[in-house]
């Protein structure tokens, strides 16, 4: 078997360390993603998963514990190559979708390619192709005020993939769409990952788009409860 992408074993987090609030949130996690693997992580509000998000992508550290990533140790790296890893490593899609206001559809798609330091007409180039990729070839030039929120989502998708990213981190990707929006993002990340090879990590409290995964990851109170196979795509 090929070597995980993500490996932590007895990853803890804790807050307010040596005080009289300290609060843990993680208790001990192991776990491993493959290459190519659709994995789902299923918790309540509360159960740790945004906590353990945060740390897969980098943007946390655990208090203790062992996090690889692609086999390079993530708990002592410097801030700078973090933010390095973030860029070129891991593709976030949030619920939020997080896009830059003031540039349209193919200028945020090109962002990622920018800080990664790729030439303008390659950056140009690739994103118009992404957003073909996603069904955005007709809205390169509009702003995001002009697209609906399944629209920039497939948006989001096109830049989180922008620089071939490790693994795809999806932080309740369709909680702010409607359900038919919803199925049309879903199928975008099966498409992702059946054509495209993608590596995708679905956090959710929805146990139904869950199972449309290869795996199911089930937490609670900063514990991993169950691990059980996924539906997959239909």
């Amino acid at each position: 078997m090929s070597q995980p992408v993500i490996s932590m074993r007895h990853i803890v987090k804790r807050y307010f360390i040596g005080q009289p609030n300290e609060l843990e949130i993680l208790h001990g996690m192991n776990l491993d993603i493959y290459p190519g693997e659709f994995v789902s992580i299923v918790g309540e509000s509360g159960s740790g998963k945004s906590t353990l998000m945060n740390i897969i992508g980098a943007l946390d550290k655990p208090t203790s514990g062992q996090y690889r990533l692609n086999g390079r140790d993530m708990i002592h790296i410097r801030d700078k190559e973090a933010s390095h890893i973030r860029n070129r490593e891991i593709g976030f899609v949030f619920q939020t979708y997080n896009l830059i206001g003031r540039m349209n559809a193919l200028k945020n798609v090109e962002l990622p390619m920018l800080y990664a330091g790729l030439p303008a007409r390659q950056r140009e180039e690739k994103a118009a192709r992404l957003l073909k990729l996603v069904g955005m070839e007709d809205r390169m030039k509009h702003m995001p005020n002009e697209l609906s929120g399944g629209q920039k989502q497939r948006v989001a998708i096109a830049r989180a993939i922008a620089n071939d990213p490790s693994i795809v981190l999806a932080d309740e990707p369709t909680g702010a769409l409607d359900s038919a929006t919803s199925r049309e993002v879903m199928d975008l990340f099966h498409q992702l990952h059946d054509e495209q090879g993608a590596t995708i990590v679905l956090i959710t409290h929805n146990q139904r788009l869950a199972q449309e995964s290869q795996r199911i990851i089930q937490i609670a109170d900063g514990r991993i409860i169950g691990v059980k196979a996924g539906k997959g795509h239909a």
